[in-house]
C-alpha cells in the first residue's frame, strides 16, 4: 500500500513505529542500551538482527530507524543509515568502500569540508584521487581508469551552483565498474530523484533542509541494502558517527513539512533571482532555472524545481559583498542553508576561506560572490530587504 503514495504522504507517515501506547507523534527511544529476556536472546541478537531488534544506539535505535525508514521511502532507495552530522555521512559513503590503492573520481567543485576529505584524507590513507571539472564528461571519462572504484560529486555544487548531468557521469562511471556518490543537498529529495538517474549512493546533510529550522546535526546516506548493511554500516557503527535519537526525533518532524517548505522556499528563490537579474550593483544571478545558467537544460532535466539556493557576485569585490552583507536587515549572515530564514554567507571568508586565492578563482569563487539561502518569509519583504542592501554597495 505505501508503495503507492504520493511524497507528501510518505514524509508524513512512512516508516511509523507506535508503542503500545498508542501515541499519534513518534517516539523517541532515548536510551543506548537495551534489555534482553535472556541470555540466550542477547547471544541470537549478537549473531544476526531480526526486524525491528535493537543492542546498541550506535548500532540502531527505533526513533532512527524510523527517520531512515522514512526518508529511504522519499528517495525511492532500499535503505538509508543515519549520521551525526552531514559530513560524518559523506565521509562515511567514501570511505566505508575504499582501500589504499583505489583510485576516485571527483568534481573539482566541492563544499570546503568535502574538499579536505578528497584532497587530504584520501590520499593519507593511499587512496589516489583525481579532480575534474564535474560540468565536462569528457574530463569523466578521461580519468576514469582500471583501478576506479568511485566517483563523488555535488548535484549542484557549492557555492557556484555548478549543475552535473548526473545520468551522463553515472553512465560513464557504471561502465568502468565504479560506483557513483552524489550529494543532493542543493537538489534536495523533493525536487530530485537522483537514485532514478543512476547514482548508486546519495548523501544528505540532514541539518540543512530536512530540520530545515536550524536546531540540529545530522546526515543520512541512502542506496541499496546491500551497501548500506554490508559496506557502510560496519563502517559507521565501529567508528561512531551514528544519529542520536533525540535528533533523529527532530529530523522526523522536519520531514513531515519538508515538501511544503522546500516547494514554498524554491518559488520565493526563482522569484527572486529573476528580479535581481540585470542589477546595476551585481555583477552575475545565478540560479539553476535562470535560463542564464550555463546547465539551464540540465536542472530542467533533472529537477522539478530549481531549489532554494541563489548566489549574487556583487560589484565592488569583498568591500562590497561586505557592505551588502551588512546592509541586510531580514536576512541573516551565517554559514547554514536550508532553514525557514533567509541566510547569506560570504564563501571566500568563510567556507573556503583555507583555499588559496587561485583555487577559489578556479572554482569560480570571486571575492564579490556569496551565497543566499531563501527562508520562509515574505517574497516581498525578502526582496525590499536585498535591494535595500544592494543599495549600500
Amino acid at each position: 500500500m505505501t508503495d503507492n503514495w504520493k511524497p507528501r504522504t510518505r514524509l508524513v507517515h512512512s516508516g511509523s513505529r507506535r508503542s503500545q501506547y498508542g501515541e499519534v507523534s513518534e517516539a523517541i527511544f532515548l536510551t543506548q542500551g537495551f534489555v534482553y529476556d535472556s541470555a540466550e536472546q542477547a547471544e541470537a541478537r549478537f549473531v544476526e538482527l531480526g526486524d525491528d531488534e535493537y543492542i546498541y544506539a550506535r548500532y540502531g535505535n527505533p526513533t532512527v530507524r524510523m527517520f531512515e525508514d522514512r526518508i529511504a521511502a522519499l528517495e525511492g532507495a532500499e535503505d538509508a543509515f543515519a549520521t551525526a552530522s552531514g559530513m560524518a555521512a559523506v565521509n562515511g559513503a567514501l570511505l566505508a568502500g575504499l582501500k589504499a590503492g583505489d583510485h576516485v573520481v571527483a568534481a573539482r567543485a566541492l563544499f570546503g569540508s568535502c574538499l579536505y576529505i578528497c584532497e587530504t584524507l584520501l590520499p593519507r590513507y593511499g587512496i589516489d584521487v583525481t579532480f575534474v571539472d564535474g560540468t565536462d564528461l569528457d574530463q569523466w571519462r578521461a580519468a576514469v581508469r582500471p583501478g576506479t572504484r568511485l566517483c563523488f560529486l555535488e548535484a549542484i555544487s557549492n557555492p557556484t551552483l555548478e549543475v552535473i548531468d548526473i545520468a551522463a557521469v553515472a553512465q560513464i562511471a557504471h561502465d568502468a565498474g565504479a560506483l557513483l556518490v552524489v550529494d543532493n543537498v542543493f537538489a534536495t529529495p523533493v525536487f530530485q530523484r537522483t537514485l532514478d538517474l543512476g547514482a548508486d549512493v546519495v548523501v544528505y546533510s540532514a541539518t540543512k533542509h530536512i530540520d530545515g529550522q536550524g536546531r540540529c546535526l545530522g546526515g543520512v546516506v541512502l542506496g541499496s541494502r546491500e551497501f548500506i548493511r554490508k559496506t557502510l554500516e560496519p563502517y559507521l557503527k565501529h567508528t561512531g558517527g551514528a544519529l542520536s535519537p533525540f535528533n533523529a526525533w527532530v529530523m522526523l518532524k522536519g520531514l513531515e513539512t519538508l515538501d511544503l517548505r522546500c516547494r514554498a522556499q524554491a518559488e520565493t528563490a526563482i522569484d527572486i533571482a529573476t528580479a535581481l537579474e540585470g542589477h546595476a550593483r551585481l555583477e552575475k544571478v545565478i540560479h539553476p532555472f535562470l535560463a542564464s545558467h550555463p546547465q539551464h537544460d540540465v536542472a530542467r532535466r533533472q529537477m522539478s524545481m530549481g531549489g532554494t539556493v541563489l548566489s549574487l557576485v556583487v560589484k565592488g569585490g569583498k568591500d562590497g559583498a561586505f557592505r551588502f552583507l551588512d546592509g541586510l536587515r531580514i536576512v541573516k549572515i551565517s554559514n547554514n542553508l536550508g532553514d525557514a530564514k533567509s541566510l547569506v554567507t560570504h564563501p571566500a571568508t568563510t567556507t573556503h576561506q583555507r583555499l588559496s586565492p587561485e583555487q577559489r578563482a578556479a572554482l569560480g569563487i570571486s571575492d564579490g560572490l556569496v551565497r543566499l539561502s531563501i527562508g520562509l518569509e515574505d517574497a516581498a519583504d525578502l526582496r525590499d530587504d536585498i535591494t535595500g542592501a544592494l543599495a549600500q554597495v
